[in-house]
């Protein structure tokens, strides 16, 4: 038998949706009023369309000042101030930085500057009013995970909906959002910010039911652009060898595929030194070239979380952060067998856990149903409840927690509660887990 909990309260029209994406040297908020209104992206100097927060805190020595963003590069030669770059990364490796005579937490500056750059938005609207919020980084990993796990117990933010996912995720929901011509076929991506070129190919695969979405990335540390205050002449031949290099690489990359469209993102492209291969995206593509398009994308993603668009229930992505398969259990409810879903397939593995009561009569073991989107035949995991107490009543209360410890990994804890002030709760508790194949 089963007994559900009641699920957390969605947020109300009108309220503030915020894509905040966080990139390594810059970081951009986007936002919408929830069914009132279109994405816009924050721009830290009003009336411009310069939409980059650079990534940097500057402490002034002797006190707890801290600047951030522009402000904090503006002051970074002083004397009297002690910068610190690289922030995602440090918090990353978790290595404690010295600065001033004393040594802070990473992940707490990474905090602050959150904090800090989020002010934006009470310029547009209160931050209270903000009812989700959604962090987009280049890659999700259990390190990233427990670093913004860390953050958001810690914005001061009232929402309790916040959530994470990587930059291919954000580049599917902003996609689903855009005219169907544009992702008719293919769709890809080249992301340069003057050192390294990341490229993303997506594909929809139409003969699934829903549509599947796939990402194809690559990265290239060979593409680099010179400074600004390069000697012309070398950085004509640099162009020109960047340009023959970036056009090697989309041939390969459209060659054999049908393209629908091209989105050029990134400080790497700002100077036209890319001419040749921006004459062959333009055949027969429409081309796009801006710098928003993950926070863009991760405000389309909170969008579709509470109010799914056609194209939404019709597609589904499946990235390596995604869940392939649905979890769940057959259970009795009212004298029949019905199958209760638990995890559901297409979901980022990090933001998946549902918690529930089961009642267990004598076959103390609770089983699950694992159904693959592959096409596999569904197969069944029994956790058996080793040592568990027999009471002498008919049934016995067990409290379920399932969650995803990995892309592939489900961990199980399960509890008992007892029945009543007769059979009161006995404190065990089992924590297992098993694959999905």
């Amino acid at each position: 038998m089963f007994l559900e909990r009641r699920e957390d309260d969605k947020p109300h029209k009108g309220s503030v949706f915020v894509g905040y994406d966080l990139g390594e040297r810059y970081a951009q908020i986007s936002y919408c009023l929830f069914g009132e209104g279109d994405v816009e992206t924050v721009a830290p100097v009003v009336g411009t369309k310069q939409y980059n927060i650079p990534f940097m805190l500057c402490k002034r020595k002797g006190t707890n000042q801290w600047l951030y963003g522009k402000e904090a590069v503006k002051s970074a030669g002083e004397e009297a101030m002690c910068p610190v770059e690289d922030i995602l990364n440090l918090a990353r490796k978790g290595t404690e930085i010295e600065l001033d005579g004393e040594t802070y937490d990473p992940v707490a500056l990474l905090t602050l500057f959150i904090r800090r750059s989020l002010g934006l938005m009470s310029f547009i609207v209160p931050v209270e009013h903000i009812g989700a919020l959604l962090f987009t980084v280049d890659k999700m990993d259990d390190r990233m995970v427990e670093i913004l796990l860390q953050v958001a117990a810690n914005l001061q933010v009232k929402t309790e909906h916040i959530y994470f996912q990587s930059h291919t995720e954000s580049l599917y929901s902003f996609m689903l959002y855009q005219p169907s011509e544009l992702w008719a076929y293919q769709v890809v991506v080249c992301e340069h910010d003057g050192r390294y070129l990341k490229t993303y190919r997506m594909e929809c695969n139409k003969r699934t039911t829903p549509i599947v979405a796939l990402i194809e990335e690559a990265s290239y540390e060979t593409l680099v652009v010179p400074e600004e205050d390069e000697e012309e002449a070398v950085k004509e031949d640099a162009f020109r060898l960047a340009d023959e290099r970036f056009l090697g690489i989309l041939e390969k990359l459209c060659e054999g595929r049908i393209v629908s469209s091209a989105y050029l993102l990134g400080d790497g492209f700002r100077e036209e030194w890319h001419k040749k291969s921006l004459q062959f995206l333009c055949r027969n593509r429409r081309v796009f070239q801006g710098n928003n398009l993950y926070s863009r994308g991760a405000v389309y993603s909170l969008l579709e979380k509470f109010d799914p668009g056609e194209a939404g229930k019709t597609h589904i992505f499946l990235g390596e952060d995604k869940l392939k398969a649905n979890i769940g259990m057959r259970v009795l409810r009212q004298g029949k067998e019905s199958y209760y879903a638990l995890l559901d397939a297409g979901e980022n593995w990090y933001d998946l856990h549902k918690s529930c009561e089961i009642l267990l009569g004598k076959e103390k073991e609770v089983s699950f149903v694992v159904t693959p989107l592959t096409g596999k035949n569904a197969q069944t995991r029994t956790i058996p409840l080793a040592g568990a107490r027999e009471t002498g009543a008919p049934f016995t209360r067990y409290a379920l927690d399932v969650a995803m410890a990995s892309a592939d990994t489900v961990a199980v804890t399960v509890t008992d509660l007892g029945l009543g002030e007769f059979f009161p709760a006995g404190g065990q508790k089992w924590e297992e887990s098993f694959q999905i194949s």
